[in-house]
């Protein structure tokens, strides 16, 4: 039988309750039948469910990391809890009789062969008339491709210029001085940067409405360094873009390129493209080290954020998953991993600091102790020497705002501000949380040991706090010899 842990059937599930419910089924002895093949790459069940006739369920794993579900159940989930059910069989370690191939699940396999190996007539097969037509074919397409570009850059250079508009109007005005009317102007504004492209733009806009909106409800001098920061960073989007976009019409060359600009204006990337980038990497191991949820109120949409670890080179990368509050029904919510994800093909996003990531497909194992130890080690010993860096970087206004790096510390000490992370070999750093995201500090409180306060392995995000005007560091995770604690999961 093959191997499974319940970090994969959690991973393959589209929400917890269904895993639950899965779990429930198996464990209250939901199925009359269990069977596989010889070769271990097709298990199948019969389970016992609400309707007249039993439900037949399998697991399909002809691939090993993109298995299919099939379930003859009315459900629209995918997998839907029976197929899961079927998989904590597995985990337990049921007894399945052998079976063959059923004829339809042969015919279902075929197809997707199919399917997956529809490419076009190799040009060394083609006659010299289908190499002229797919080579019009190729142009047409290019061609069709280049002047929707050139539309699409064109009419980003005039959403711009309402952007500008607006932010040279506040400016002028000044943030505190906005009034009903004047923000009925904005928002209306706003709402058309939406016709030419800029949906990056866009919502920066809104938040930065969103900010003074509640700076002027409380007077909250956060909402107003907000508010400035996001003045500098479109101040500075809009100015790079212009001639980034004025570049790529003047050389005739639209084609994208490996330019954080793309999608900062609004642009997609498709995973081929990445690829086709030479952002690509391949057979990769991942940890996850924290995860949280944030809601967009500018964008309208929650942000499933996952912060994992290479344990090949020791970078550490971010990856989001988006849902949009109107299409929230539709979208999987990310979870918690806990295991290792062997990646065999991913590729980063351009861009700054923690670089965001993103892979299709994952097999999950269960950490060893030689993969915390590995982890541990890429941890700086030193604050001060990590500084420098971290500064420079949260400088550039095109930044993110944070910089999340392992630090390797001598204690964690109280301090008349609170906490204080002092590290191994130089330098100490306050703790604090970041504007908006969840308190993890004062978790600090509730660590189940006093051992964790002393000679281990933070995950901390490093962020400038406007209040104070120092820089900080947010608490995520604890990293022993043999666990990660989260403070933010």
């Amino acid at each position: 039988m093959i191997e499974i842990t319940e970090q994969q059937i959690l991973a393959f599930a589209p929400n917890t309750a269904a895993a639950s419910n899965g779990k429930k089924i198996s464990q209250k002895g939901g199925f009359i039948k269990l069977e596989r093949t010889s070769d271990n790459t097709l298990y199948i069940g019969e389970c016992k469910g609400s309707g007249k006739n039993n439900y037949i369920t399998s697991a399909d794993y002809i691939d090993q990391i993109s298995p299919v579900f099939r379930c003859s159940c009315p459900s629209r989930q995918y997998p839907c809890k029976h197929s899961l059910a079927l998989l904590y069989e597995i985990l337990a370690k049921k007894e399945f009789n052998i079976c063959e191939v059923p004829e339809d699940i042969i015919r279902k396999r075929e197809k997707k062969m199919a399917r997956d190996n529809k490419t076009a007539k190799p040009e060394s097969e083609m006659t010299e008339e289908e190499l002229k037509k797919a080579e019009k074919k190729k142009a047409a397409a290019a061609k069709t491709t280049k002047n929707a570009r050139i539309k699409k850059l064109k009419n980003q250079l005039k959403g711009l210029d309402l952007a500008d508009k607006m932010t040279n109007s506040l400016v002028m005005a000044g943030l505190g001085t906005i009034g009903g009317a004047s923000l009925k102007t904005y928002q209306e504004i706003v709402k058309q940067m939406g016709d030419y492209y800029l949906t990056g733009p866009q919502k920066l806009c809104n938040q930065l409405l969103i900010e003074i909106t509640k700076f002027q409800k409380d007077g909250d001098e956060t909402h107003y360094y907000n508010a400035i920061d996001i003045l500098k960073k479109l101040h500075t989007l809009s100015k790079k873009s212009r001639q980034y976009i004025e570049n790529k019409l003047a050389s005739d060359d639209v084609t994208l390129d490996d330019n954080m600009l793309y999608e900062e204006l609004g642009g997609i990337w498709k995973l081929a493209e990445l690829e086709e980038a030479g952002r690509g990497m391949e057979d990769k191991n991942f940890v996850q080290l924290s995860f949280w949820i944030d809601y967009n109120e500018a964008a309208k949409l929650y942000i499933d954020t996952g912060c994992w670890i290479c344990l090949e080179d020791g970078n550490i990368y971010i990856n989001y998953n988006y849902r949009p509050l109107k299409a929230i029904k539709y979208i999987k919510q990310d979870d918690s991993v806990f295991g290792v994800a062997r990646v065999q093909k991913a590729a980063t996003y351009p861009g700054e600091g923690n670089l965001r990531i993103r892979w299709e497909n994952a097999q999950i194992r269960d950490l060893t102790e030689e993969d915390y130890s590995r982890i541990t080690s890429f941890a700086s010993g030193s604050i001060n020497a990590e500084a420098k860096a971290i500064k420079n970087t949260l400088k550039n206004t095109m930044a993110p705002p944070m910089l999340i790096q392992l630090i390797k510390y001598q204690e964690i000490a109280r301090c008349s501000d609170g906490f204080v992370l002092v590290s191994e070999s130089g330098g100490n750093i306050l703790l604090g949380d970041m504007p908006d995201m969840e308190q993890t500090t004062p978790r600090i409180e509730m660590l189940p040991g006093s051992y964790l306060l002393k000679g281990q392995v933070m995950l901390a995000a490093f962020y400038y706090n406007n209040r104070n005007h120092r820089l900080q560091a947010q608490p995520l995770s604890i990293i022993t010899k043999n666990s990660i604690l989260r403070l933010l999961y």
